[in-house]
């Protein structure tokens, strides 16, 4: 499938009034109330080595061999399609509940239950009416600030990781709405739920708030957030060269850059810049360096990335629309040959390959090798965090809770089983149809119905699988991901769930904001130093604090 950070790191938009959660205190909860009051929490450190015995057991399934090797993190790939499927779940795992969910979608909402045979085929599977509530998600964020504080929320919710990042004393509102799944799932509880038994250890252990397992995690399948993706068909017309150091990256926008033909380089490559130029990004951007704990903003590898982006927006390199608007479609002005490089979430790749060929013939996408500025070693930015976790609501009772358990455990089955090909295409002959490869081929009505409705609830063992759109697609997005693991940065905080303090979380954003009109030019560079010392007085002393105790705490 198409990873869900098709975009979506792009758009890691902040929460808006999640700060402390005070807001929920409203609905009269007294445990919420304390929420309120902790305003000034210091934020939490959890071991996960020694948090086991709250985990489920591993119990993998090895039903189909993979064709090509992913370098751990990186997952394997498969260009074959399994010649016989197995039917992994024979009973029914509903009981006849409508549940509801909510999950983010990048793309056009399709029609509900009665309306959708996509949907209907797999409620009828599950025995249940499963009924999804899909959200924008490029403005799932406000969504969610909007139901959180108001306790509405579903039987079932989709939350991405990088939102659970920016929302201050998390582990209390998680202790608030959500069912606590540990004596359901940890060690031989979770036999019942053998799918959900196959997802890896790792995964598991970040999902547990207050040494309890809170929700099921959806894998990641790559440890990369960014990309750079270029038009190799427009850039090779070009005859500009593909970069290897910061300059060559300049002489790319310069040569690219062609204002009278509405076309630019870049969009807001930021991110990748911070990459380019060696930036810490561990923990969402701390590092560590001769003992001593820092923030990517106190480091000369930022000041030097700051500058470079300043450079970029100052000599018009990058779109005028993505410089005037925080909502310009940097997919689209890419797909439409008006940028001819973005930087976006890994996942962006196939869909985007596979829609724009029919449009544009030539398109071609393909990403940048990792590089760095001077042309040495790159510091290559990863993390096998999960991408999404999924909570169930507190207080449905014993049954309905062990009914949405064995509903994603249906969801959570691998490839390789009849249940997996269901919830990835649909219904053969109406959804897709299986080709000359044996691959399922999607029809037109699987991409009016199909909106990753359940596999947004639940991942699978994490694979990368062909798809007959884009054939080459598996050996050369392994091979890409391959070629990176070797430089991969290495997290001191490895091992460890940290919760960062209240008062971190809430200067988080604005000074984000700040260092981003220093970039677009609406302040200038010498303001950083001012910028750094609101961050500090704000909350970044206490994060480095937090930070450097979780290092001394586990002897490194």
């Amino acid at each position: 499938m198409d990873n869900p950070l098709a975009g979506a790191a792009a758009n890691r938009r902040s929460f808006l009034s999640l700060v402390g959660l005070g807001a929920i205190a409203v609905a009269g909860s007294g445990a919420l109330a304390a929420c309120g009051e902790k305003a000034a929490d210091p934020g939490t450190t959890q071991q996960l080595d020694k948090l086991q015995a709250v985990l489920p057991k591993y119990q993998p399934l090895e039903l189909v061999q993979p064709d090509i090797k992913g370098v751990s993190p990186v997952a394997n790939g498969f260009t074959k399609y399994p010649s016989s499927l197995v039917d992994a779940i024979t009973e029914k795992p509903g009981r006849g509940s409508t549940i509801t969910t909510m999950t983010p979608y990048w793309g056009q909402v399709p029609a509900g239950p009665g309306q959708n045979a996509y949907l209907d085929a797999i409620n009828a599977e599950l025995g249940a009416v499963v009924t999804p509530g899909i959200q924008d998600g490029n403005t799932y964020a406000d969504k969610l600030n909007a139901i959180l504080p108001a306790r509405d929320i579903p039987d079932v919710l989709c939350i991405p990781g990088w939102e659970i990042s920016k929302i201050p004393n998390f582990s209390e509102a998680a202790k608030a709405l959500f069912e606590d799944l540990t004596d359901h799932l940890a060690g031989d509880k979770v036999k019942p739920y053998q799918m959900l038994a196959n997802l890896p250890t790792v995964a598991w252990g970040n999902a547990v708030w207050n040494e309890r397992l809170m929700a099921v995690p959806w894998p990641t399948d790559g440890p990369y957030p960014w990309a750079l993706f270029y038009r190799k068909d427009l850039v090779d017309a070009a005859g500009a060269a593909i970069p290897k150091t910061a300059q060559e990256l300049y002489d790319f926008g310069k040569k690219m850059t062609n204002p009278g033909k509405g076309v630019w380089a870049f969009n807001d490559v930021q991110a990748m810049v911070e990459m380019i130029f060696r930036v810490p990004n561990s923990k969402d951007g701390w590092g560590a360096k001769n003992g001593k704990v820092l923030f990517k903003y106190e480091t000369d590898e930022f000041k030097a990335a700051l500058e470079f982006m300043a450079k970029l927006y100052q000599d018009g390199l990058i779109h005028p629309e993505v410089v005037a608007s925080k909502g310009a479609d940097a997919k689209l002005l890419f797909s439409g040959g008006k940028i001819a490089m973005i930087q976006d979430g890994v996942g962006a790749w196939l869909g985007m390959q596979a829609e724009q060929q029919k449009v544009t013939a030539g398109f071609n996408m393909q990403p940048v090798p990792f590089f760095a500025a001077d042309g040495g070693a790159p510091l290559v930015w990863g993390s096998g965090d999960p991408v999404f976790y999924t909570f169930v609501k507190k207080g449905l009772g014993k049954e309905k809770t062990e009914e949405i358990l064995r509903v994603l455990n249906f969801v959570a089955a691998p490839l390789g089983t009849k249940e997996f090909e269901l919830i990835e295409y649909g219904v053969e002959g109406k959804h897709f149809t299986k080709g000359a490869d044996g691959w399922p081929a999607g029809t037109d009505l699987q991409g009016k119905e199909k909106a990753d409705q359940f596999r947004f609830l639940a991942g699978t063992a994490p694979t990368i699988k062909y798809d007959a759109r884009v054939p080459h697609y598996v050996n050369d997005l392994i091979n890409w991901e391959n070629a990176a693991v070797k430089n991969l940065e290495v997290d001191p905080w490895l091992g460890m769930k940290l919760e960062m303090p209240a008062e971190y979380v809430k200067v988080k954003q604005p000074t984000e904001d700040k260092v981003k009109d220093i970039a677009r030019g609406r302040r200038p560079l010498s303001d950083l130093d001012a910028v750094l010392k609101e961050w500090r007085d704000g909350g970044g002393e206490a994060g480095r604090t937090h930070m450097a105790k979780a290092l001394s705490d586990a002897g490194r």
